[in-house]
C-alpha cells in the first residue's frame, strides 16, 4: 500500500463529478506532508501517469485534475467517464517488469489496448465510404488550366522567370 492510496479510496467514496479540495485537506486525507514540488510545479498535478504515484492514484479512482490554483493551495478533481479503462490500461504498466515484457506482444505489454475506448464512431456512419469526391482531381484541374490561360497570371509567371 503507497503513500497515495489514501487519496484513491478517498475519491473513490466520494462519488461526486466534481471534488474541490484544499493541500492541508489532502495531507489530512493522506496523513503526511505533501512534497514541495505540489505546492510549487503545477506539472505535479499533470495528468501524465508517469509523472508520479499520486497521478496514478487519482487516474485509477477515476478523476483527472482539472484546476489547479497552487496561491490558493486547492486542486479540483474530475470524474471521468472512462475511468475503468483508464485504470486497465494503467494496470498492466504497474505489474509487469520491463525484464518480463523484453521480445513479447502479449496482453500483459503495456501498449496492448492503450486506445481502447478512444474511438467513437456514431451511428450511421460507414466506414467503407469513399472520404473523398472522386470527381476532385478533373475539378482541380480544370481550374488549373483555367488559371494557365489567364493572361495576367502568364505575365506574372514570365516576370518571375525573368
Amino acid at each position: 500500500m503507497g503513500k497515495y492510496a489514501a487519496l484513491g479510496r478517498y475519491l473513490r467514496g466520494h462519488g461526486s463529478a466534481s471534488v474541490s479540495v484544499r493541500f492541508v485537506e489532502l495531507e489530512r486525507i493522506l496523513g503526511a506532508p505533501l512534497p514541495a514540488s505540489a505546492r510549487s510545479q503545477r506539472s505535479w498535478w499533470s495528468n501524465n501517469p508517469e509523472n508520479n504515484v499520486a497521478t496514478k492514484e487519482w487516474l485509477a479512482a477515476g478523476y483527472q485534475t482539472e484546476g489547479v490554483d497552487l496561491r490558493g493551495e486547492k486542486v479540483v478533481f474530475r470524474r471521468q467517464a472512462v475511468a475503468t479503462q483508464v485504470a486497465d490500461a494503467l494496470a498492466p504498466v504497474w505489474t509487469v517488469e520491463a525484464s518480463d515484457m523484453a521480445g513479447k506482444a502479449t496482453k500483459e505489454d503495456p501498449l496492448f489496448g492503450a486506445l481502447k475506448g478512444t474511438v467513437y464512431i456514431p451511428p450511421g456512419v460507414d466506414l467503407t465510404e469513399p472520404a473523398l469526391d472522386l470527381d476532385w482531381e478533373e475539378e482541380w484541374l480544370k481550374k488549373w488550366d483555367e488559371k494557365l490561360a489567364d493572361p495576367g497570371w502568364q505575365r506574372l509567371q514570365s516576370k518571375k522567370d525573368e
